[in-house]
């Protein structure tokens, strides 16, 4: 089973819904179900639900392709462990990346424990970024020079990592042309906050499985490794 991060944009775009419910259902029928349980986690914004939560549930349970149960908090608030509880996928949603990790505090040891067990997990764009060991959870500056527009900040001023789901080792952005957040995580491995990191385009998807790699639809994943003098900067296409 695999982790697929999302970069935001629509999500049929980032041609996500087909493995992912692929994989959700072959963990479906292994316990007798011929229709996956898929549990999306939503996190509400300032204007209420984000529009991606009601975009994501309609392509994964079109045509009764999966039963998709969507949890919706207020900023603040937290996930019950119940969430997690007989289904066969899990979805973490877009919105604002610090309110994910917060609502997600409880439920960190049991994420990790049942995708290493093989339960498919989907991030998409916060749910991607608070993935990483350690995530970039916002800020548009770093040392007070603007690195990023402010409109990707967040609602942070610095740049800021903590400690994410540990589903995958590489620091992880979201929105990095569209929103010029490629920019925000060239400038963190310059000043050393990261190592190495992934920025992923909107429209587009990064599949963490077993083998290598794999980038899904229209955009790129750019690849950000710090050197000893210099920061190295690649991309890898669908």
């Amino acid at each position: 089973m695999s982790i697929h991060l999302v970069g935001g944009g629509l999500f049929a775009a980032s041609d996500a819904a087909a493995p992912f419910l692929a994989e959700a259902t072959a963990r479906s029928a292994a316990v007798g179900r011929t229709v996956p349980r898929i549990g999306v986690l939503s996190v509400s914004g300032a204007s209420g639900s984000p529009d991606s939560t009601a975009d994501i549930a309609e392509v994964l349970g079109g045509a009764r392709a999966a039963e998709v149960l969507v949890t919706e908090i207020a900023p603040g608030e937290v996930f019950s462990t119940a969430v997690l509880s007989d289904v066969d996928a899990l979805v973490v949603g877009g919105g604002v990346t610090p309110h994910y990790l917060d609502a997600v505090g409880p439920l960190v040891d049991q994420i990790r424990l049942l995708v290493s067990d093989g339960l498919p997990y989907l991030g998409y764009s916060a749910g991607a970024m608070i993935a990483s060991d350690r995530a970039l959870v916002g800020g548009w500056r770093i040392g007070g020079v603007e690195i990023c527009p402010e409109a990707a900040s967040e609602g942070l001023d610095e740049v800021e990592l903590r400690e994410g789901l540990g589903l995958v080792d590489l620091t992880i952005d979201v929105h990095a042309v569209q929103a010029g957040t490629l920019a925000r995580l060239i400038a963190s491995a310059e000043a050393e906050f990261v190592t190495a990191g992934l920025a992923i385009d909107e429209d587009t998807t990064l599949v963490v499985g077993e083998g290598a790699l794999e980038v899904r639809g229209t955009g790129s994943v750019w690849r950000v490794v710090a050197g000893e003098e210099s920061v190295a900067v690649a991309t890898m296409g669908a």
